[in-house]
């Protein structure tokens, strides 16, 4: 391994532009050996999801309306800095993001079609409920001729 991931694709051919995704790197609070406390390794990925021009509209207007409780001004961020390495905890930052766009921007579950009864069935309850009756009819004993 080695290398920062190629494009990363969300779905079909669809990609996160590298150009509109920023990076911030930060004092990551994970584990780590002597140079902890030098090594920026927590990574913070930003992308605006409101300005993008890469996401197809309708991805785009679904994905924001998914993650408006995660977005700040229109813009999402993911961070990761649970890897001590700093292309690590990009990489998983990366990870998360297009995995967040992927679920966002998946088509709609499709609306489940009613079905009307089987005819066999409702046959069944009303030959049940004649039958009832007709029991209830026999017990008050009075002629039904």
């Amino acid at each position: 391994m080695g290398g920062m991931p190629g494009p990363y694709l969300i779905r079909g051919s669809v990609s996160l532009p590298e150009a509109e995704l920023v990076w911030r790197f930060s004092r990551s609070s994970g584990p780590g050996g002597q140079h902890v406390n030098t090594s920026d390794s927590r990574a913070e990925l930003r992308f605006d999801l409101a300005g993008t021009e890469a996401l197809p509209p309708v991805w785009k207007e679904r994905a924001l309306e998914r993650l408006a409780g995660r977005l700040v001004d229109g813009v999402l961020v993911v961070r990761a800095g649970e890897h001590r390495s700093q292309w690590r905890n990009r990489e998983a930052a990366a990870v998360r993001m297009t995995t967040l766009l992927a679920e966002a921007t998946a088509p709609p579950p499709r609306p489940r079609k009613k079905r009307g009864v089987p005819r066999g069935i409702n046959e069944r309850r009303l030959r049940g409920k004649k039958h009832r009756a007709d029991i209830k009819r026999g017990r008050s004993g009075r002629d039904w001729t």
